[in-house]
């Protein structure tokens, strides 16, 4: 790659050129809610051709930002979750109580994925968190949980309905977060009263 722009610091390759500019696009979502192609890129100290070498048009820069979220949110939650059970000495109920908390909450405040849920674009995301390949991604998730689903009698058919139904819970959080949105520790109360007695 050449060295002109970057701020003097070439990428090394094109993974990490786009992931340089995703980090600047999301960086600019948190600050203002919204950004376009000629903010990012003098964020990254390049051209804009340079930003749509990568992302031909603003509306892929911005879905690409939103997909780069989700996949954080997914790493994140397997480790604030086990974080969680470590520090509180929770049990399986506990653990789908915090995923419904956690990816709920990283959903309605990471403003790139906010997009995800825009009306536009809200009926597609809303139908994508139950798809079978949602669910087969929950269950790889729970499994890395440090619950021993096995031991508690809960077979990969019975884990494969338990993501299913916290992917259900999720939805109908997303679609109707209640007027006004319960706080954390509402919904966490909320959700220990009548999601988590299921799985105990």
């Amino acid at each position: 790659m050449r060295a002109h722009g970057w701020a003097g610091n070439p990428p090394a390759n094109p993974s990490e050129a786009r992931s340089r500019i995703l980090t600047a696009t999301r960086e600019r979502l948190a600050e203002a809610g919204t950004t376009n192609t000629a903010e990012v890129a003098e964020r990254v100290g390049v051209t804009r051709q340079t930003v749509y070498r990568y992302f031909p048009t603003t509306e892929e820069l911005l879905n690409a930002a939103a997909n780069h979220a989700v996949s954080e949110l997914v790493s994140q939650l397997v480790e604030h979750v086990r974080s969680h059970l470590a520090d509180t000495g929770g049990d399986a109920g506990d653990a789908a109580v915090e995923a419904v908390a956690f990816a709920f909450e990283n959903l309605r405040d990471d403003p790139a994925l906010n997009r995800l849920l825009t009306p536009g674009r809200m009926s597609g995301t809303v139908a994508g968190l139950t798809s079978d390949a949602s669910i087969h991604l929950g269950r790889e998730l729970i499994t890395d949980f440090g619950i021993d689903w096995a031991a508690l009698g809960w077979d990969e058919d019975k884990q494969s309905e338990l993501v299913e139904h916290l992917l259900r819970t999720l939805q109908s959080l997303v679609l109707d977060p209640g007027d006004p949105p319960r706080s954390g520790t509402e919904l966490r109360a909320y959700l220990q009263r009548w999601l988590a007695p299921a799985l105990r």
